[in-house]
């Protein structure tokens, strides 16, 4: 729009009567004014590109929401199926501590097993209480958390229905390594880029700030005493002009402001660099993260396994009279913290 010309246009109307006459008269009045700045050097146009580089930082600020909101909803989906399982497993391992600790008891009372043993047993049946506890007011958080990203109301939580994690498939390829050029297609990084261009155009234009002006004005104004009349040529006064004009003295404005503008495109490049490095640097963590879980997993699987087997030989030793229940509990729970 400070391309183009503009134009108004009014209309007044007024009951006039002159000192030392008796007579009055209504008057009107129809002003209209038109004005152009010839865009000679092109700073108005260079406003209007530093505006439109605003626009699309906008728009990948919007972009950068969508992905957040979205990677938040699948985030905390996933932890409260998670915790589904984790819930699970706490509440066997709950469920054979209190075995664990009623056995103790009845041996404790046949003089079979220490009093101190006995409260040891009470007091981890204690925690995993107090650990299932915890895991359930972390899934009703998550879960009112998950009502409102997806805009439904928090008191509907519970009804809310999710898959079992046994049966979730991950059947994706986790790449090895990304190329670089994928930074590009960050909105963070796009962004500032843009941001970057913008402060280039705006040390531009407080360049041109130093340059002459020329503007075009035009005029027209309608007078008369009868309201039927006013828009007759008689009654008309037009003008039409123009003139350059460059300010000599500004107190230093102009210069201190090209100065502000040079600070700005500095700092926005050096925050252009740091998104770059910061995007390497979340990438590659990211990368190193996926790839050393991976490898805790597939142990962690191993070892999940080798406690079966444990399990399996322990359960036939108790088959086989070799071994109490109590031991027999004790090797289950291990096999339940591993899968947790």
């Amino acid at each position: 729009a400070s391309e183009l010309p503009s134009a108004s246009a009014g209309f007044g109307a007024g009951y006039t009567k002159m000192p030392y006459t008796t007579s009055a008269d209504w008057g009107f009045s129809t002003p209209a004014f038109a004005s152009y700045e010839v865009d000679l050097f092109l700073k108005n146009h260079d406003k209007t590109k530093s505006s439109k580089k605003d626009y699309e930082g906008s728009l990948q600020d919007e972009r950068a929401a969508y992905i957040s909101i979205a990677s938040a909803v699948g985030t905390t989906y996933f932890n409260i199926v998670k915790l589904d399982k984790m819930i699970e497993l706490q509440e066997e391992i709950v469920k054979d501590r209190k075995l664990i600790y009623d056995l103790m008891l009845a041996r404790n009372k046949e003089g079979l097993t220490s009093t101190a043993d006995t409260v040891k047993a009470n007091k981890s049946y204690i925690a995993g209480n107090t650990d299932l506890t915890e895991y359930k007011k972390m899934r009703t958080k998550l879960l009112n958390q998950l009502c409102v990203l997806i805009g439904e109301n928090p008191n509907n939580c519970d009804s809310i229905t999710r898959i079992s994690y046994d049966e979730l498939n991950f059947s994706g390829n986790i790449p090895s390594e990304i190329p670089s050029d994928i930074i590009s297609q960050r909105p963070d990084y796009i962004k500032a880029e843009k941001m970057v261009e913008k402060a280039g155009i705006d040390v531009r234009v407080a360049k041109k700030e130093f340059l002459p002006s020329f503007n075009i004005l035009g005029i027209a104004f309608f007078l008369a005493n009868d309201l039927g009349s006013v828009w007759t040529t008689k009654n008309a006064l037009a003008l039409l002009g123009g003139g350059l004009n460059l300010p000599i003295f500004t107190g230093g404005r102009r210069l201190a402001n090209l100065r502000m503008k040079k600070d700005v495109y500095e700092r926005v490049l050096n925050n252009y660099k740091k998104t770059n490095l910061t995007a390497i640097q979340e990438i590659n963590d990211a990368m190193v993260s996926i790839k050393l879980d991976e490898e805790k997993y597939k142990d962690t699987k191993k070892q999940a396994e080798l406690e079966r087997q444990d399990f399996g030989y322990s359960t036939n030793k108790y088959n086989q009279g070799t071994i109490s229940k109590l031991d027999l509990v004790q090797v289950k729970e291990n096999v339940l913290f591993t899968d947790k």
